[in-house]
C-alpha cells in the first residue's frame, strides 16, 4: 500500500481545524502572518484556507463537537493526492479503515476537489485530497 500512497500523493495538503468564531480564527491566523487563499461556502458553513511558506490551515465554524477546546484538537490531515478516485480504488483493496463509501467532491476552489478519509488507530483522520484542475 505505501507505492500506491506514494505513487498518488505528492505532500501536505492541509490541516484542517474547526472554529467556533471564524471572525477570531482570521484575526489569529492573519496575524501570523498567514494569507486567505480562499474562501467558500459548504452550504451554511464558511470555509477559509490560510497559507503560509507553504503551510495551509483549513478552518471552518463548526459544530460544538467538531470545535472542541480540547488541547491540541484537530479535526483531519489532508494529503495532497493527483488521483483521488484511483487512490481510493487501491485503499478499498486495503485493510485501512475507510470513512467513506465513495470519493467525496465539494465545489471549492475552480473545479471543485474530490476527497476520501481514512482513520487510523487513534480515531485521527487522514484525508486524501485532490483539487481538480
Amino acid at each position: 500500500m505505501q507505492n500506491e500512497v506514494n505513487e498518488y500523493t505528492t505532500g501536505l495538503q492541509h490541516i484542517g481545524i474547526p472554529t467556533r468564531d471564524m471572525e477570531a480564527t482570521k484575526e489569529f491566523w492573519t496575524k501570523l502572518g498567514f494569507n486567505i487563499k480562499g474562501e467558500f461556502m459548504n452550504g451554511d458553513v464558511q470555509v477559509k484556507f490560510f497559507e503560509y511558506k507553504g503551510v495551509v490551515i483549513e478552518a471552518w465554524e463548526g459544530t460544538d463537537e467538531e470545535a472542541n477546546e480540547t488541547v491540541g484538537a484537530i479535526n483531519h490531515i489532508s494529503l495532497d493526492t493527483t488521483d483521488a478516485d484511483a487512490l481510493f480504488k487501491e485503499f478499498q483493496k486495503s485493510d485501512f479503515v475507510l470513512l467513506n463509501d465513495e470519493v467525496q467532491h465539494l465545489p471549492f476552489w475552480d473545479n471543485g476537489i474530490k476527497f476520501f478519509n481514512i482513520q487510523g488507530p487513534d480515531k485521527q483522520i487522514v484525508e486524501f485530497c485532490e483539487i481538480v484542475k
